[in-house]
């Protein structure tokens, strides 16, 4: 162990008490906190020898350079009074509600009556703790525990604030849960999402990541379709280029549901993502989509888990990349079908195209299967822009810009027109015709 590992334990682990305290948290809590810097201690850091890790190095990654933003008790702005860059991402959707986060301190918080009147939740993680403890103490780290991984060890050692929105049974919500999350320069920061939807219940979630630079992003989110729910969470990863970020995700879906979850990765320096979806209860279908578009010397990696624990239960995977530059994507994705799951449908796609001849981008999907009435089916392709195509357009005349930009935007649509959100779709739409204008 280096000296400024051993810094950053002191301080850290200092910082996991201090947190504790400052929030008067529950006595679980604290014990939930220390038991996790104890996994984090005892868990040794990623190597490349491990399968997970070998095509991602966290090279120049210094734990110790990020000092823990310090989140403090709620605050109260009005929207008016929201900084222009936050009313614009807020303003891109018509939502039943919304949260705004700077540094784990929720500084902006609306949810419209008629759900509030039905027994909706949609608050912040902390205030939850306050005012329905009971509900949140049993599904805290029930899908995501602390040994997970050494990141989510850290995360449940030192998170600060997070999402928190409750659907009750039969309440169905039309309209987006809109969160913006916001991370100062420098600062290391940890936002955990819990989201519960009731049974025959329905609901969307939309959460905006942004700033971080030079700085680091560790997130947690759990998610929960109960029995015949609808869910979908779309999750927008826009930090600054320079941010280090981290998440594991996971969803169990029960009997039933449907559950439909969209990652965008834009941002970050280096991006490792874990995105488990876990199908236990029969006739549950999840769907699981991502969009990357790295630049520069970006690295972004996506490791995916489609794990079928019941009969009947169906889902499908569809990620796609364009990588400009320098930039590299790792995907790796496993579709995992357990004894006694039969009629599993399960369907795993990762396309990518690479714009330059300095990209790289490695897919690894895989299958394992203890069932033999199973349909499951996995395919990557890697491809560069072809000429022919280029020439189809430009002898239309278009020139070579437009006509490249058109084949990146065809490229996207079949995840796009599965968007749920006009206003997401619009806006991604929007992220990918400004990419391929730098070039």
């Amino acid at each position: 162990m280096t000296v400024q590992t051993q810094v950053f334990n002191t301080i850290s682990g200092a910082a996991v008490q201090a947190t504790s305290e400052r929030f008067q948290e529950p006595e679980w809590l604290r014990l939930a906190r220390a038991a996790a810097w104890e996994n984090f201690e005892a868990t040794p850091w990623p190597s490349y020898k491990e399968e997970t890790w070998r095509r991602t190095r966290l090279t120049g990654f210094k734990l110790q350079q990020f000092p823990l933003a310090i989140s403090e008790a709620a605050g109260s702005t009005r929207r008016q009074d929201l900084p222009a860059e936050y009313l614009s991402t807020l303003n891109q959707i018509d939502s039943a509600g919304a949260l705004v986060f700077e540094d784990g301190r929720l500084i902006y918080a609306e949810l419209n009556s008629e759900f509030r009147d039905k027994g909706v939740v949609f608050t912040d993680l902390r205030t939850a703790l306050q005012t329905h403890d009971e509900l949140v103490r049993a599904h805290f780290s029930a899908l995501v525990p602390a040994r997970e991984n050494k990141f989510a060890a850290l995360h449940y050692a030192l998170w600060q604030n997070g999402t928190f929105l409750y659907v009750p049974k039969h309440v169905v919500v039309e309209k987006p849960f809109q969160v913006l999350v916001h991370l100062s320069a420098g600062k290391a920061a940890m936002h955990h999402t819990l989201a519960l939807a009731d049974e025959n219940s329905e609901m969307t979630l939309v959460e905006d990541f942004t700033g971080a630079v030079d700085g680091m992003s560790d997130t947690v989110a759990e998610i929960t379709p109960m029995a015949a729910s609808r869910v979908h969470y779309l999750r927008l990863q826009n930090l600054d280029n320079t941010a280090w970020n981290f998440a594991t995700m996971r969803t169990a879906a029960q009997r039933d549901s449907l559950y439909r979850q969209l990652q965008a990765s834009w941002g970050s320096r280096l991006s490792k993502v874990w995105i488990d979806l876990e199908m236990e209860g029969p006739g549950s279908h999840g769907e699981l989509l991502g969009l990357y578009f790295p630049q520069g010397r970006q690295h972004i990696d996506h490791h995916t888990n489609q794990n079928h624990k019941c009969e009947r239960a169906t889902s499908d995977l569809l990620f796609k990349g364009a990588l400009n530059d320098r930039s590299r994507s790792v995907y790796q994705g496993i579709i995992r079908v357990w004894p006694g799951a039969q009629k599993t449908d399960a369907y795993q796609k990762n396309d990518n195209l690479i714009l330059s001849a300095g990209a790289r981008a490695d897919s690894i999907p895989g299958l394992e299967i203890e069932a033999d009435d199973v349909r499951c089916t996995h395919g990557a392709t890697s491809a560069k822009v072809q000429d022919e195509y280029l020439f189809y357009l430009m002898a239309r005349g278009l020139d070579r810009k437009t006509a490249k930009r058109m084949i990146v935007q065809g490229f996207f649509q079949e995840v796009l027109n599965r968007v749920p959100v006009p206003g997401v779709r619009t806006k991604l739409e929007l992220e990918i015709a400004r990419r391929v204008g730098l070039e």
